[in-house]
């Protein structure tokens, strides 16, 4: 008896298992059963020698197929003769009946849950070769838009999204917001990007790359966690692949940036979002239209930067190699350990393994020449000397990246310069107390004040200052509110200029790039969008391991940088000359000349143009600069 109930329990046990596995499990329970009816009545009609009425008696293998005829089809015991032969089939027949219906119903409910687990997205993605996207962010519809152009020659590509958000709303979103997505496919999974089970959703291990955005929704201090977290659970997971990740990962505040390089180790570029828009709102501020060439940089559509092994200029010095390519532009070198230098010593000898950093449209145009250079030596002009000069600037509005635009000038002026800071934030004396100045050549004061009341604006004598950087009030609005008080602050700004007849050489933070054109209408000098800086950034570090490193040199106050200088300090204005003469000139002082600014009407990008053909003659005029990476 006790063996009876401890083999009855054990068949619950099973059965409830099953139940808990699927719908596989039970169609196997259900087959299983059905076995047992047919062989069981089999068994009794082959013993018993139960015939139909009239009819010659059963073998077992004849009993189990008529058995199994009757458990499938009901109207088969119709035409059986004999109530002994009739109750036995009619007993198989109501038991084929409930292991039909309960088949049935198994698979309706299997393919309802599968259907509902697709619409939940929660059912892993089966894809090779392609980028995941952690998280979600006002950032994704850029970086979507920017890897379509990207994938446009791939064959079937593949972008795969997940965040802790509802499938349907992330595909209709992204359906909304990014008009063309071409030959590229976008799939949304549903799921926490720091879970090790979520994670497998989305197939890292066969991925190309791997997009970990900053959390939209949350403080900098939680996103950047949430962002080390799904960085450790990708690099550690016990079941990831041998090969190394290529990760992208978007860090807000630099003071979680070290934790997140231990964590990511060699795997994880980190993008840090407000040290990089800070930088190039200093630089653009500087330099007007600054932002443009960073941008062209970035954008997949038009040039973009390279690192590829040249064995050609392998022994060659790299002031030597600047001479070598007509329709791409060198601008650096990384060394086999993987160490980036922009624009190293002319002198330097191109060892073997090294890779070069290139400007270019696209690789397959990356082409060694050795015919066609020339130079007109007699265009080139001699260096003039420009001491530095004190500068005034007065930023306007405030938010968390403006104390790194503070330190950052704080980098770059001259003794005696000048920073004005006016807001309207409740804890400006406390901020401005705790700012961290690099030199003694910046001094700063600050006042309360409303930027988008025109009296107080015009109280501040802005024409008398040398730069105006305008800042989105981004940590306590929301992004089309914070354009909204931008625009406004810039519309007061144009008409104080038209009062004063003056240009005033305005720099603005927007967040969304929606509005940039809209701030058209402002005539400001340049416009640095946030997000889509950021956007542009994560994209192209996605497809190139080294670019954080050298957009990190490039932004660095210690490196070589970018500058927009008086083409007229480096060739003559009267007779056209090729680039290649331009690129002689520039070498000459140890610059490298990555394109040039030429204001016409009508013409694209406001007339820059980076990484122009060597061989085509141009003819400057007055006001035109020239694009060159330098040292100071």
């Amino acid at each position: 008896m006790s063996q009876r109930i401890s083999w009855g329990a054990r068949l619950r046990y099973e059965f409830d298992k099953s139940m808990s596995v699927g719908p596989i499990a039970l169609i196997g329970w259900l087959a299983v059963l059905s076995l047992v009816v047919i062989i069981l009545a089999g068994a009794i009609i082959a013993l018993l020698r139960i015939t139909p009425e009239g009819g010659e008696a059963l073998g077992f293998v004849e009993a189990m197929w008529a058995s199994l005829m009757r458990t499938l089809d009901a109207g088969t015991m119709g035409g059986d003769t004999g109530w002994v032969f009739r109750i036995v089939m009619l007993a198989v027949t109501i038991g084929g009946i409930f292991i039909v219906s309960t088949l049935i119903g198994v698979l309706s409910s299997g393919i309802e849950g599968k259907l509902d687990e697709l619409r939940k997205g929660r059912s892993q993605v089966l894809e090779e070769d392609h980028t995941i996207i952690l998280n979600w962010s006002p950032s994704i519809f850029d970086i979507v838009a920017e890897l379509v152009v990207a994938n446009k020659s791939r064959k079937r590509p593949r972008i795969v999204i997940m965040a802790d958000r509802d499938k349907v709303e992330m595909e209709d979103e992204i359906a909304a917001k990014v008009a063309d997505l071409g030959n590229t496919r976008v799939i949304c999974r549903s799921g926490d990007p720091t879970d090790l089970y979520d994670l497998t959703l989305v197939s890292p291990q066969q991925s190309r790359s791997i997009i970990v955005l900053s959390p939209g929704d949350e403080d900098a201090a939680e996103a950047d966690s949430q962002v080390v977290k799904t960085v450790l659970a990708l690099v550690h997971d016990p079941k990831r692949r041998e090969a190394p990740y290529r990760i992208a990962a978007e860090i807000r505040d630099a003071k979680n940036a070290e934790v997140a390089r231990v964590v990511g180790g060699k795997e994880a570029q980190l993008v840090l979002a407000d040290d990089l828009i800070a930088r190039i709102v200093v630089h653009s501020s500087r330099q007007s239209g600054l932002s443009a060439v960073y941008s062209e940089l970035l954008d997949f559509d038009g040039c973009e930067i390279y690192t590829i092994e040249q064995p050609g200029l392998t022994g060659n010095t790299f002031g030597d190699a600047l001479m070598a390519y007509e329709s791409s532009t060198l601008i650096g070198l990384v060394t086999p350990e993987g160490h980036v230098a922009l624009n190293p010593p002319l002198e330097t000898i191109i060892g073997e393994g090294a890779r070069a950093v290139l400007i270019a449209e696209d690789d397959a145009a990356i082409k060694i020449v050795t015919d066609g250079i020339s130079v007109d030596p007699d265009a080139i002009r001699a260096a003039r000397p420009r001491p530095p000069a004190a500068e005034r600037v007065l930023v306007l509005g405030w938010n968390r990246r403006a104390a790194i635009i503070a330190y950052e000038l704080s980098r770059y002026v001259a003794p005696g310069s000048l920073l004005t800071i006016a807001a309207d934030t409740p804890d400006l004396d406390d901020v401005v107390s705790n700012l961290s100045i690099a030199s003694s050549n910046l001094t700063v004061e600050y006042g309360h004040i409303d930027t988008t009341d025109r009296t107080a604006l015009e109280g501040l004598d802005i024409p008398a200052y040398d730069h105006v950087l305008v800042l989105g009030y981004s940590d306590t609005l929301g992004p089309q509110p914070t354009d909204t008080r931008t625009l406004v602050t810039l519309l007061h700004l144009r008409k104080i200029a038209d009062a004063a007849g003056i240009h005033i050489n305005v720099v603005s933070e927007m967040v969304d790039v929606r509005n940039r054109e809209l701030a058209e209408v402002t005539r400001a000098d340049d416009f640095v969008v946030s997000n889509k800086l950021v956007s542009l950034m994560l994209a192209q570090a996605s497809e190139n391991e080294n670019l954080a490193a050298i957009f990190d040199d490039l932004l660095d106050e210690e490196g070589s940088e970018i500058y927009m200088r008086p083409i007229d300090d480096y060739v003559a204005l009267d007779v056209p000359v090729n680039f290649y003469t331009v690129t002689e000139a520039a070498r000459s002082r140890g610059e490298v000349a990555m394109g040039y600014h030429r204001p016409r009407p009508g013409a694209a990008a406001n007339g820059i143009l980076v990484n122009p053909s060597k061989g085509t003659a141009v003819q400057y005029q007055a006001g035109d600069r020239l694009i060159v990476l330098a040292r100071d």
